[in-house]
């Protein structure tokens, strides 16, 4: 089976996404199922993660809706607001829907890099894990140091990094973020998505772009802690579909069929799937 670890839907009515404005015009619509099937049927994608794209509990419950109606998304990952006193209780009524996998705090756009670990958010961070949820951690690389010492005080949470942390791949960066990938690959419970990488390259990007940067999370993650996801509809705004499942192809084309598979869907069915006792096949 092959899934593809990340993926958005939206309707602007909702009214909760406050990032998105009519200055990103390649994705300032609605986008749902039915724009994406088709993409999917020609990737030779089976199944779909449901990532959120406001912080609301609203926007995780519809997803979870849209999930219920949709064959081809096999889980979601949800937000819950992790400094609320009744965050732990809020999770574990979200949890009871055996479609939500994991949750994902927009730590991203919070100013305090220092946010994820404060007490508060260890009891949310707490509460995913005792619910068999999985962190998607949506970090840039200034976060990666803090995102550390979270591994390493909390050993059984499974965490995954969005986007390979959003390396600066216009500019051609490498560093800190590769020693700091380096020593996240070193905690067992974190792995990587394959995602994302296109929209941080910008227009116009190239394959070879990227190459310095998937060739690091092979070396230190491994096939078997990479995910490959789309970030579609996000994905519009430098590259599109078809093209980035085939530019991610062509970069793991000299791994064996079986890390491929690992990547492009084995690994996202036991990291999402398997601890929430669905289906993996």
């Amino acid at each position: 089976m092959r899934i593809d670890s990340h993926q958005h839907y939206w309707s602007l009515a909702r009214g909760d996404y406050g990032w998105l404005t009519p200055a990103l015009a390649p994705i300032y619509r609605d986008f749902g199922p039915d724009d994406l099937a088709p993409l999917l049927e020609r990737a030779g994608i089976d199944r779909t993660i449901l990532v959120q794209a406001a912080p609301t509990e609203a926007e995780t419950r519809f997803m979870l809706q849209v999930a219920r109606q949709t064959a081809h998304v096999a889980g979601v990952v949800g937000w819950v607001d992790c400094d609320a006193d009744e965050a732990p209780a809020r999770i574990a009524a979200l949890a009871r829907d055996a479609l939500l996998v994991g949750l994902r705090p927009m730590i991203h756009d919070i100013p305090d890099p220092d946010w994820m670990l404060s007490a508060r958010v260890g009891h949310a961070l707490g509460a995913m894990q005792a619910e068999g949820l999985v962190f998607d951690a949506l970090v840039r690389p200034r976060h990666l140091a803090r995102l550390l010492v979270l591994a390493d005080r909390h050993p059984a949470l499974p965490i995954v990094i969005d986007h390979a942390a959003k390396p600066f791949i216009r500019d051609g960066l490498l560093d800190p973020w590769r020693a700091d990938m380096a020593a996240l690959a070193a905690r067992p419970n974190v792995m990587v998505k394959l995602s994302g990488l296109a929209t941080e390259a910008g227009p116009g990007w190239q394959a070879v772009d990227l190459v310095p940067y998937v060739t690091h999370l092979l070396s230190t993650f491994g096939p078997a802690r990479l995910l490959w996801g789309s970030d579609w509809p996000v994905l519009n705004l430098a590259g599109d579909y078809l093209g980035w499942a085939q530019v991610a192809q062509s970069l793991l084309a000299a791994r064996s069929a079986d890390e491929r598979e690992a990547i492009f869907g084995a690994n996202a069915a036991r990291l999402y799937l398997a601890k929430r006792g669905k289906p993996c096949a």
